[in-house]
């Protein structure tokens, strides 16, 4: 006899049995229960995750003869029949070798006929996704409304590929990826009934690898057995199963963590030589280590009581040393390397010489400063004061006196004694340049609009005979002119005048071929950067902000201003 590989052997039978899709096993058994299952289902999702098998469970739930609770016995001769694939009344069809119209005709006729034995007669159609166009609208109708005793199953694995027109006439499954845990829970009882010995860490690498696909995993874990010496009683390890597969040593991978959250470039110049010596993949060493970097900003986020929370595909030893490891790091420190690691590996993945690149890259991350936390080490520096002296002062504690209670009766307030109370005037000033530079910023604060227009303008002088304020408007601005000596626009720049200067002034506009001085404009851009500056000295000057400096290497780029 042949040998059977895992996958076909441990295939599931029951919907019990089936790995990772609760959700559908549970929606399943509970329309047979209360008979409201639909005349067509459709299953979609990865390969290797139990659709066909599915199909094939609810075949068997739909016809077994000695069935409980319409879970199937798997020794009647239909449900034999159906596990031998040779039931004449549950039809598998392959869409992708029957993909034309003639195939779908002839199911089509096929429906017609009542089932030879039992009450329905099912047709399992595989990769449906390969279906031609005209195969598709052929089997519209029948899809909509078959025969009372027709149930179609369908599966696929490119849902995108589906007309709309065949998903809305069926109740679609969305078979979920397998979770590494589950998977490897499933791995570790096949091997169990194989009587094969196999540590946690080896079969952690397997079900990784299978990417949440049971049958792919199965497939590996048959490749790895035929590789060691697991049928003489040895255990199959992580080593086996990495050096099998192509993959990298997990020893490795966590050394080169270690050195790089302690950035011991030496032991790094080290590793790299045991890198060069296995020829490791460089794109899957960059991988396996950028999910380490995922994992413990993960985890690092995560508070004490909420760890088991977090979504960590990791063997339990390992995770333990993980949190070891980023124990006396920061987050922002985590973040900065899982950023330089994900570059490193683009950049690998389009270079000629990817170990090449995969050296300097991890030189460079091993030699990065460390990120020190800004929130702790200002906790510990103590409140900044801007603009005092470092040097310590004594201050005399002043009692606060007692406060004195008067008792007093409140007046009485009508809306007679209510008056509108009104912003005082400001108060006269001589027209110059600083003093128009004032009058376009009170401008700012009541004419916002009027004072958009004038602030290119430039104060020239002051004709004190003629009270004559002489202002010039720089030719790029020229288009302003017109709008300014509106009638409008002017009376009120007049009034607004008389009300900052006081009454008797008057202006006159001209266009300037030179800038003889400063608009409002300019001259509000140079007092906001000479208090910029002013402010950045004054910060400079305080000692906390200096050892700061000489801390993290930096410069004081911006200081805002907080009101």
């Amino acid at each position: 006899m042949s040998y059977q590989v895992l996958a076909r052997k441990y295939r599931s039978q029951t919907f019990d049995q089936m790995v990772g899709q609760t959700h559908i096993s549970q929606t399943i058994m509970n329309a047979l229960k209360n008979n409201r299952l639909p005349h067509a289902l459709l299953f979609t999702g990865i390969r290797g995750t139990g659709k066909t098998s599915s199909a094939r469970i609810l075949a068997k739930s739909i016809r077994c003869t000695n069935s409980q609770n319409f879970t199937p016995c798997g020794k009647c001769e239909s449900c034999i029949e159906i596990t031998s694939n040779r039931a004449t009344d549950v039809i598998e069809i392959d869409g992708a070798s029957n993909n034309g119209v003639d195939a779908i005709r002839d199911l089509r006729d096929s429906v017609m006929f009542s089932p030879s034995s039992g009450k329905y007669k099912i047709f399992i159609i595989d990769e449906v996704h390969m279906l031609s166009s005209s195969a598709f609208n052929a089997l519209l109708k029948t899809l909509e409304e078959p025969p009372p005793h027709v149930i179609f199953i369908m599966a696929t694995t490119e849902i995108q590929k589906i007309p709309q027109t065949i998903l809305s006439r069926c109740q679609r499954f969305d078979f979920r990826r397998i979770p590494i845990k589950q998977l490897s829970d499933h791995l570790k009882w096949i091997c169990e009934q194989e009587n094969i010995k196999v540590d946690e860490k080896a079969l952690w690498l397997l079900a990784r690898q299978g990417e949440g696909s049971a049958r792919d995993s199965l497939s590996l874990l048959d490749q790895v057995i035929n590789f060691s010496t697991a049928l003489q009683g040895h255990t199959i390890t992580d080593a086996d199963v990495s050096e099998i597969l192509g993959l990298t040593d997990r020893t490795l991978v966590f050394e080169a963590f270690q050195a790089l959250i302690h950035r011991d470039d030496k032991n790094m110049l080290s590793l790299l030589k045991k890198l060069s010596d296995a020829s490791v993949n460089s794109s899957l060493f960059l991988d396996d280590l950028l999910r380490l970097f995922r994992h413990s900003i993960l985890l690092r986020s995560a508070s004490t009581e909420n760890v088991s929370h977090v979504h960590i595909d990791l063997p339990t030893d390992e995770i333990a040393l993980l949190q070891e490891l980023i124990q006396p790091l920061g987050l922002s420190d985590l973040h900065m390397l899982f950023d330089m690691c994900f570059k490193s590996m683009n950049d690998v993945i389009r270079s000629h010489e990817p170990l090449m690149v995969l050296e300097i890259s991890l030189l460079r991350m091993a030699q990065a400063p460390q990120i020190k936390d800004l929130q702790s080490f200002f906790n510990q520096a103590g409140p900044v004061n801007v603009g005092v002296s470092s040097a310590p002062k004594v201050v005399e504690q002043v009692k606060k006196p007692a406060p004195i209670t008067f008792k007093t009766t409140a007046p009485q307030i009508t809306t007679q004694s209510l008056k509108t109370v009104t912003p005082a005037a400001p108060v006269p000033q001589v027209p110059t340049a600083d003093s128009w530079f004032e009058f376009v910023q009170f401008l700012k604060r009541n004419e916002p609009i009027l004072a958009a227009k004038i602030e290119n303008l430039i104060f020239e002088q002051f004709n004190e005979d003629a009270k004559k304020i002489q202002l010039g408007l720089p030719p790029v601005f020229g288009f302003l002119l017109d709008q300014i000596l509106q009638a409008e626009t002017k009376q009120k720049l007049q009034g607004s005048i008389d009300s900052f200067f006081g009454g008797g002034y008057n202006f006159e506009i001209q266009k300037t071929k030179t800038v003889a001085g400063e608009s409002a404009l300019n001259t509000a851009v140079k007092k906001e950067i000479q208090a910029e500056e002013k402010l950045k000295d004054s910060w400079a000057q305080d000692s906390r902000i200096k050892k700061a400096q000489e801390v993290f290497n930096g410069t004081i780029k911006v200081v805002n201003k907080v009101d």
